[in-house]
This record gives C-alpha cells, sequence and structure tokens, in this order.
C-alpha cells in the first residue's frame, strides 16, 4: 500500500535517516519508536505529504484514503461535538451533504425550473453520490459518530454541546472519533491515548483491534502497543530498522542484535589491529612487498562495522524518606458535593471511608468523572470534603503531584535554578544526578523551565517531588506526556520508594508493576481490593 523507499531526511545540520525504506502492507499493525527528535512524527507528516524527504521516494497505493490523527488538532468551532466528527468523515461527509442539498432542493421544487440537460446532470451525480454513500457506509454514519463518541467518553449528553465548550484534552477525543469513523484504509495515529482513561483505553483497543486497514503508531503505553502491534519499526542511530513481532519482543531481539554487532565490531577490530600491525612490520621490507599489498587491498575491500551506539542507563537511588506513622491517611465517612453552574448539585463520592497504612502502594481506579481527582485533592487538603474527615497520620510528610501542579513551576528559571530553589540544603553534584535520573543531562539544565514541553515539565517536577523527603506520594495521573523511557524511570523509582504511594493512572503496565492495593470508587461509593492490580481485575469481572 506505501513503500518507503531510501529516504533521507535531514532537520538543519542533522540527519534523521538516511537511505531508509520500509513498508506498509495491507492490514498491517506497525509500531513506531524510537527516542524524542528521532523523526517519528516527521514520518507521519513525509507520508501525509506535509513534509518532503531530501531524497528518496513515498509510494502511496491509487486511491488509499489516509486518516493521520496528531497532537495538533487544529481549530475546533462552529459545530457540535456529533456534527464535529460527522464533518471530519471527509468524502462520506461530502457526499451526504450533497444528497442532502439535492433531496431539499428536489422537496421545495426548486428543481422544476432547471434546464433539462442540467436536472439530468443532476440526476445523474446524485445517482453516482448515493451509490457510493452506500458502499461507504454513509447511511450509517451518523451511527457510527455516536458510538465511536461514546466509546471515547463523550456521552449523549454532550453530543450537540459546542466543541468551544470542550477542553484541549476533551478535543483530542473529538478528533480522535472523526478519524475512527472515517474507516480509512491506513490509520496513522501518533501518541492516540494521551489524554484518554483506563476505559477509552480499552475501548480503543477492542475498535483498532476490529478495524480492517492498515494501523503505524507511536504510543507511550507499553501494554497498548504489545496488545495491538504486530511488527515494530525503530528510528535510531540515523536508521530505521523493522522488527517482526510486539514491542516486548521487539526489547529483547534489539538487546540481542546489538549485542552480536558488539561482539562483531569487537572481532573485526581484532583483525583489523593484526593486519595492520602486519602492514607497518613489513612495509619496508622488499621480501614481503607482494604480502603487504595484498593485505592493504584485502582492508580497503572491508565493509567496516560501527560500534552501537551507547545505551543510556540509569541508575540512581533516590535517599530514603523519613519513617511514617502506621496509619498514614484515615478517611472517615468522606463526601463530596459540587456545586455546578445552574445551581444543581453533584455528589461525586459518599460515605468513603478507609486506611491507608505505611508501605500500600495504592492504585485508585474508576471510570472518568468517578472523582478519582477529587478524592486525591480531598486526601491532602487541597479540598475541603462536604462531610467527613480526613486524618494525616504522624510523621507523614506529603508529596502531590498533579497536572496542574506543573503551573507553579517559574518558567523564566532554568532547570538548575527551579531544583536549587525546591532543594536549597542539595549540592549542585546532586542535583545535576538527579535531572540525569529524569533523562536531562548536559546543557539541558540551562533550559528555562518555559522552554519544556509538557513531558519534560511533568519529568522536572517528579525529579523534584521523588527526591524531596517526602513519605506519602499522591500521584495524580504521572505517566500523562511521559515516553517509555521515562515513564520506565519512573516506575523504578516509584517501586523502589520506601515510603507510601497513591497513584491515578491509565497505564496498566505501571498499575500492574506498583500497586499491592486496589481502591476503586464507582457510582460514588469507595470498593478497596486487597491485592495486586491483576487481582483487582480478576474480582471485578466476577
Amino acid at each position: 500500500m506505501i513503500h518507503l523507499n531510501n529516504l533521507t531526511k535531514r532537520q538543519g545540520q542533522r540527519v534523521l535517516y538516511e537511505n531508509a525504506s520500509f513498508m506498509i502492507r495491507p492490514g498491517d499493525r506497525i509500531g513506531l519508536v524510537g527516542p524524542n527528535g528521532a523523526g517519528k512524527t516527521t514520518i507521519f507528516r513525509l507520508i501525509m505529504g506535509e513534509d518532503h524527504a531530501d531524497a528518496g521516494t513515498i509510494t502511496v497505493q491509487p486511491n488509499t484514503v489516509l486518516g493521520y490523527f496528531s497532537q495538533d488538532v487544529g481549530e475546533m468551532k462552529g459545530r457540535s461535538a456529533l456534527e464535529q466528527v460527522i464533518a471530519s468523515a471527509g468524502r462520506v461527509a461530502e457526499l451526504g451533504a450533497f444528497i442532502s442539498e439535492v433531496e431539499e432542493q428536489l422537496s421545495n421544487g426548486s428543481t422544476s425550473d432547471m434546464d433539462p440537460d442540467a436536472f439530468a446532470e443532476l440526476m445523474e451525480r446524485y445517482g453516482d453520490a448515493q451509490i457510493e454513500f452506500q458502499q461507504r457506509d454513509g447511511y450509517d454514519l451518523e451511527a457510527r459518530a455516536k458510538a465511536v463518541l461514546t466509546g471515547l467518553g463523550i456521552g449523549p449528553d454532550d453530543f450537540h454541546r459546542s466543541v468551544e465548550q470542550f477542553s484541549g484534552g476533551w478535543k483530542m477525543r473529538i478528533a480522535l472519533a472523526g478519524l475512527l469513523t472515517l474507516q480509512p484504509d491506513v490509520l496513522l495515529l501518533d501518541e492516540p491515548t494521551n489524554h484518554l482513561d483506563i476505559e477509552s483505553i480499552l475501548w480503543l483497543e477492542e475498535w483498532l483491534n476490529a478495524y480492517k486497514g492498515a494501523i503505524i503508531m507511536t504510543s507511550h503505553d507499553r501494554e497498548f502497543m504489545n496488545r495491538l502491534v504486530q511488527r515494530i519499526v525503530e528510528i535510531a542511530s540515523r536508521q530505521i530498522t523493522v522488527y517482526s513481532g510486539n514491542y516486548e519482543f521487539y526489547l529483547k531481539e534489539r538487546e540481542q542484535r546489538r549485542e552480536q554487532q558488539v561482539a562483531a565490531h569487537r572481532r573485526q577490530q581484532e583483525m583489523l589491529s593484526k593486519e595492520e600491525d602486519f602492514i607497518a612490520r613489513f612495509a619496508a621490507r622488499a621480501s614481503h612487498a607482494a604480502q603487504v599489498q595484498s593485505r592493504v587491498k584485502k582492508l580497503e575491500k572491508i565493509d567496516r562495522i560501527e560500534a552501537p551506539d551507547e545505551v543510556r542507563s540509569i541508575d540512581f537511588s533516590f535517599p530514603n524518606p523519613p519513617r511514617s506513622g502506621q496509619d498514614v491517611a484515615r478517611l472517615s465517612d468522606l463526601s463530596k458535593i459540587w456545586q455546578r453552574d445552574d445551581g444543581a448539585q453533584k455528589s461525586v463520592f459518599r460515605g468513603v471511608s478507609g486506611v491507608i497504612q505505611r508501605l500500600n502502594k495504592i492504585a485508585l481506579t474508576g471510570v472518568n468523572g468517578a472523582g478519582k481527582s477529587t478524592l486525591l485533592k480531598t486526601i491532602v487538603g487541597e479540598t475541603e470534603p462536604t462531610s467527613g474527615s480526613v486524618s494525616i497520620g504522624p510523621s507523614v510528610r506529603v508529596g502531590y503531584f498533579s497536572q496542574h501542579a506543573l503551573d507553579l513551576l517559574d518558567p523564566k528559571r532554568t532547570l538548575m535554578e527551579e531544583m536549587s530553589q525546591r532543594l536549597p540544603d542539595a549540592s549542585i553534584g546532586y542535583i545535576r544526578n538527579i535531572l540525569g535520573a529524569f533523562l536531562f543531562s548536559g546543557d539541558d539544565v540551562d533550559k528555562k523551565i518555559g522552554m519544556l514541553s509538557g513531558g519534560e515539565r511533568s519529568r522536572v517536577l517528579l525529579a523534584i517531588i521523588l527526591a524531596s523527603p517526602m513519605n506519602f506520594l499522591v500521584l495524580d495521573e504521572p505517566t500523562n506526556h511521559l515516553d517509555i523511557e521515562s515513564r520506565e524511570t519512573l516506575l523504578k523509582a516509584v517501586k523502589d520508594f520506601d515510603g507510601t504511594v497513591l497513584v491515578v493512572s491509565h497505564d496498566r503496565h505501571f498499575l500492574r508493576e506498583i500497586a499491592n492495593r486496589v481502591f476503586e470508587i464507582r457510582d460514588g461509593e469507595l470498593r478497596m481490593y486487597e491485592g495486586n492490580y491483576d487481582y483487582y481485575l480478576e474480582k471485578k469481572d466476577h
């Protein structure tokens, strides 16, 4: 369907890839991976024709319908959520609008004054449009749009809300819904799980597994990738390498290939060293001239094996937090009621009671809007409960991470200045080590906070929290915006953390690795599961 042949692409003076090739075949499930800045999004833009390669060709089979979901959803206005999704269906939406327009003209009699030839031409176009509309499942378009919106967490009550009333994250869902409703031949998905909760991710997984077209996607969600992709295309070290298998297979296979390349490079270097020693020793002797020349020509013809780039490993231990009492937090008959703009009251949760004990690592789950973030805010004292109480135990020091806390970072400071301000007793070397653990090294520490991406700001805030003497971490979606490598860094830090953790996250791999208890908010009540995340899923299904 799509052939990328001998691509070379530069970004300024930097080469992203050189003489790189791969193919997208019908029904393919491809995961596109590589470090930040390697050129993954550029691949999507090249396929869509939004950017151009410096060399090589991209061939797309004629009449192939492409659908591209990017993190830049563009401007949305003047439509309801449902209308926006239907309008995103491209050719199908255009056909539907044309058919409706002609039928309106026929019903109001405005075609009666038309020239017979013009009327015949209009009817021919109308008939062709009906046939194509039916072939493209156009008559099910509105029903599909509603089903997709609902699956992504935008229910019937919000179908007719103006798109301007939705936040940026919800607009991303509307844009994704439009693309899925289109049902193109090839889906290009750049981080489709950003801004989705677990329920929406599970729905999207099921939808994509049933989808008949080809998929090429990037994702920071390790489990999402493993459940969907069958091939991995890696962009690294100016090359594009294809692996057959899911993300777990890719990690193992990449390490094996790397070890083989290291061994081959070492063997070749030993051979070259011996040959070069021989040439140097006997170059001046006439009796060995023929042998020397033979070995020189042999060396000239050898393809040199390059040593693989060093894989950056993170080895950093965060300080042990001060010990807290056994009961870290006690929740007693908590309830929270919000006053809505229209004056009505909305009960978020009620009668919530329970104890969080030292060294618990608790995953807080629940459907979107169940009140997870509100409960976290109530526990840390950022919002008052309507009734009931939260009692924080003796010697408990709370570290709270939330997306709005990113706004508390000073955009005018550098990373080093911000960290030094937050950790006044820490040495420069210690701060550099912390920043290095969260993938900031060298000149990165002199970047202004205001110049960082959302993911980079998240890493800064997490570094501050984890390096501070806190013994109770309350983390609200800490994995948002983080790439897989950064998530693994955070995961290791939280697993090794000798304190108590309460976390909300839509990353199932993250929850599986850390949780030893699960709290679920369902129908306004708190249910507790005394086991890990898999235990919770098993009991919940029952």
